[in-house]
């Protein structure tokens, strides 16, 4: 587990600045932009994302809860996005926790499937979502270092946390 981890960094910041293959949205399923980071990627990655969301869901319909998808990285400095759906909290009475966990582990396999080696989480579902942010880092975290103990394609992960909130709960539950 202690050479898993360190594949893990911790950041708190922005992380439209991060010059990683990819960084992982935390879309809504129309993939049209939003609040949050979701909206903050879609500012700073300019309208060749947008477009590229729009021809995903032309082409397939929107993106189900759990699910990801992957367009180019237009002006940011990540040469990706992953664009995936948490899940709105419901007080854990819908499938909540796995729909989450589904959330990371689509958006690796989606960065396996492209060759990607490092790849940048936000704190999926713990805003607007209202997903409780304790048990969603639990989540991925376990979610996260499961995979890369079965795969090592993936070099670096980071969780990148814009609140000092998610920041001291990962940086707890991780043991920096």
């Amino acid at each position: 587990m202690e050479a898993i981890l360190t594949r893990v960094k911790l950041l708190q910041g922005d992380i439209t600045k991060l010059n990683v293959d990819a960084i992982v949205n935390a879309a809504n399923s129309s993939l049209m932009g939003g609040g949050g980071v979701d909206g903050a990627i879609h500012r700073a990655g300019g309208p060749v994302i947008l477009d590229e969301c729009r021809q995903i869901v032309a082409r397939q319909g929107r993106c189900e809860t759990g699910c990801a998808v992957i367009t180019s990285g237009g002006n940011l400095p990540a040469k990706f996005v992953i664009h995936t759906v948490g899940p709105v909290w419901h007080r854990g009475s819908c499938n909540e926790d796995q729909l989450l966990a589904n959330a990371y582990l689509n958006s690796l396999r989606l960065a396996l499937e492209n060759g990607i080696e490092t790849i940048a989480f936000p704190n999926i579902s713990t805003g607007v979502y209202g997903f409780p942010k304790e048990r969603a880092s639990h989540i991925a975290i376990e979610s996260v270092t499961q995979f890369l103990s079965e795969n090592d394609q993936i070099k670096q992960v980071y969780f990148v946390c814009f609140d000092e909130e998610n920041y001291g709960l990962y940086n707890s539950f991780l043991n920096y």
